[in-house]
Formats: structure tokens, C-alpha cells, sequence
């Protein structure tokens, strides 16, 4: 069977499954529309560390380690991890995951990179260069407000535009099917039927406090990309879940999806829009942050799909490619979107 479909689209001949998910989140995303449904709240976001860099790679640790041990499986069991974060160097990632011991690819796609890690950890599988992998990404507000913007005790005043940074970690585990399907107990989660993979695309944005607008043209690219490789239309997915382009974001994306001839006006849902309450909790445009796809998928996305809710999903975590060199050189934000097709594990 071959598995390269169009120019940026493999369907895999044996789906990978995933296994095992857990989701961390502090105290503003516990407080949000979407509490209830993750493992574990941090209600002092600072988790008694020195500092918010070092509490996030806590983060990283406990919701990797909570991820394996739902799967029934071991650190041992494990021989990769794609997991990256939005600091610099990936500070988040090296000193979160170095105790785990396990082999580490760290990814740089900035917001889009659980997408990122989920697509490289299933060929990963696909392939047959593992077992099990772990997907992972997280994020922090006050660690990226301090990279990116202003030190909170600045008190700047945001636009409308803006977002806020999701504290949160989300970790997949990756599998091969077969592997355990002989135990009645054992279902999969759900399937990473495929992937579509995105290009950078620059529209020359340049407003650093505006994300989900850099973003929204990648989402676009990388979902028509999807239609065209895979010969399918909006309806042949029962939601197709962009990463965090806000409420800014999703009206650049519904306009320009429309004028290529596609509504998706009622299959699609933002995370950064779901997790946070927009009439209560000040985050203006939404969520964003690799926690903010990462955290969602893991907590209230994986389970609708394993419980029949949705039959297939399209996954597109949105990334932004800015660094505060670049944006003070007058550069502009280019961005990135990658799609995982995420389907209903049936029983064999």
C-alpha cells in the first residue's frame, strides 16, 4: 500500500495507536470550561520551584510519567521522545526529561509542536524504529511572557488581540498496534490514521501581540493541503481542531477557507477558544502555548474520539516562528500548522 499521499500527506498502512495520554494544567486553566477533565490541577503555578522555567520542566516530568504509567507501561518500555517547548534552547524539555532516561528528539515548531511530535513519534512507530514513543509539548505563562513580552510586574496593558499562554503539559503515548490487543482489558485510545505536514508560510505579519492572525494563513495552507492529498472535504471529518488562533485567528481562517471554496464554519473548534471561559477570565482572543493543543487534545479531545463521540478528527496545533532577536531586527512572524488525523481505534 502506498503511504505518501499528494505532496505532504502520509496515510499509514499499519495506524499507530496511542496508548496512554495525560494532561497538568495551573490554576487559570483549572478554573476554565475544561477543568474537570484534567489529571491534574497546579494551584501555585510556581510548583514551590526557584523560578516559573523550572516549573514547568516539573510539568514535563510528571505528565510524561503519568502518561506511561496509564498505558501500563514502564520508562524502560519507552525508547523515544519528541517533546520541545517554547524557551530558548528548550530549556523546558532538556531539564524536564532529563531524569526520565529516555532517548530525546527536542522539537522546536513553536504552538504547533505537539503536532509536530505526535507526527514524528507515529512514523516513528509506523516504520517499525519502535515500540512506544512519547509525544509531548508544554508551556508556561509566566516563563513565556518573560522570553517574549514584558516581566509581569510591568503591568502592560494587552490588546483585544492578544492571548494567554497556557500553563499546562500535555504527553501521548505512542504505540504499535498489535502489541497488546490480545488482552480483552486493553483498547486503544484512538489511531493516528495520518499526517499532513505544514510549510512555513510568511504573510509578512508583523504584529507580535496578534498570533492567531500570523498563524491563521498556515492553518489555512496546511488544511487545503489536507483536502487535496487526501481527495476528502470538510464533512468527511467530524471536526477539524486548529491549535490557538483565537477568536482573532478564526475569522481569518473561516474567510479564506470560504474563498477556496470550503466551510468549515460547523465542524471547527479552537482549542485556545475552549479553554478558557472568554466572558470570565480575561484572555481576550483565547488560549496559546504548545500546552494549549497539547493539554486539550490529551484531556477532553482523545476521550470523545475513544468513546465514539467523533469518529475522526483533523488535529492542526498552529505555531507562530518568532524569537526575540527577530522580532526586534523587524522581522517578520512566519507560521506553521501541522495536521494529524486522529481516528476511532476499533476493537480487532
Amino acid at each position: 500500500m502506498e503511504q505518501k499521499k499528494g505532496k505532504a500527506t502520509v496515510a499509514f498502512a499499519r495506524p499507530p495507536v496511542i496508548c496512554g495520554a495525560a494532561s497538568i494544567v495551573g490554576k487559570k486553566e483549572s478554573e476554565g470550561p475544561l477543568g474537570p477533565f484534567f489529571d491534574r490541577h497546579i494551584m501555585d503555578d510556581g510548583k514551590g520551584m526557584e523560578n516559573w522555567e523550572q516549573a514547568e520542566s516539573s510539568m514535563q516530568k510528571a505528565a510524561a510519567d503519568l502518561s506511561i504509567t496509564k498505558a501500563g507501561l514502564k520508562r524502560d518500555d519507552i525508547r523515544y521522545l519528541f517533546a520541545g517547548d517554547l524557551l530558548g534552547q528548550l530549556i523546558a524539555t532538556s531539564f524536564g526529561t532529563v531524569d526520565l532516561e529516555i532517548p530525546l528528539f527536542g522539537l522546536y515548531g513553536a504552538c504547533s509542536t505537539m503536532g509536530e511530535a505526535m507526527s514524528l513519534g507515529a512514523m516513528m512507530v509506523n516504520a517499525g524504529y519502535a515500540d512506544h514513543v512519547l509525544s509531548m509539548a508544554s508551556s508556561h505563562f509566566a516563563s513565556a511572557e518573560r522570553q517574549f513580552r514584558f516581566p509581569l510586574a510591568y503591568g502592560n496593558q494587552r490588546p483585544f488581540s492578544s492571548t494567554w499562554t497556557v500553563t499546562g503539559c500535555g504527553s501521548v503515548l505512542v504505540g504499535k498496534r498489535g502489541l497488546r490487543d490480545e488482552k480483552k482489558s486493553f483498547r486503544p485510545m484512538a489511531q493516528i490514521a495520518g499526517i499532513t505536514t505544514g510549510r512555513i508560510v510568511d504573510m509578512e505579519f508583523r504584529d507580535s501581540m496578534n498570533m492567531g492572525g500570523a498563524m491563521a494563513m498556515a492553518a489555512v495552507d496546511t488544511i487545503l493541503q489536507n483536502f487535496r492529498d487526501l481527495d476528502v472535504e470538510p464533512g468527511w471529518y467530524d471536526k477539524i481542531i486548529t491549535g490557538d488562533l483565537g477568536s482573532v485567528g478564526q475569522k481569518i481562517l473561516f474567510d479564506f477557507l470560504e474563498q477556496a471554496g470550503f466551510d468549515v464554519r460547523g465542524v471547527h473548534m479552537d482549542c485556545g477558544m475552549t479553554i478558557f471561559d472568554s466572558a470570565s477570565q480575561d484572555t481576550h482572543s483565547g488560549g496559546s502555548g504548545c500546552g494549549c493543543s497539547a493539554v486539550t487534545f490529551c484531556s477532553y479531545i482523545l476521550p470523545k474520539i475513544q468513546d465514539g463521540t467523533w469518529k475522526r478528527i483533523l488535529f492542526l496545533p498552529t505555531g507562530a516562528l518568532l524569537s526575540q532577536i527577530s522580532f526586534n531586527e523587524g522581522q517578520s512572524v512566519p507560521g506553521i500548522a501541522h495536521g494529524v488525523v486522529i481516528e476511532r481505534a476499533e476493537r480487532r
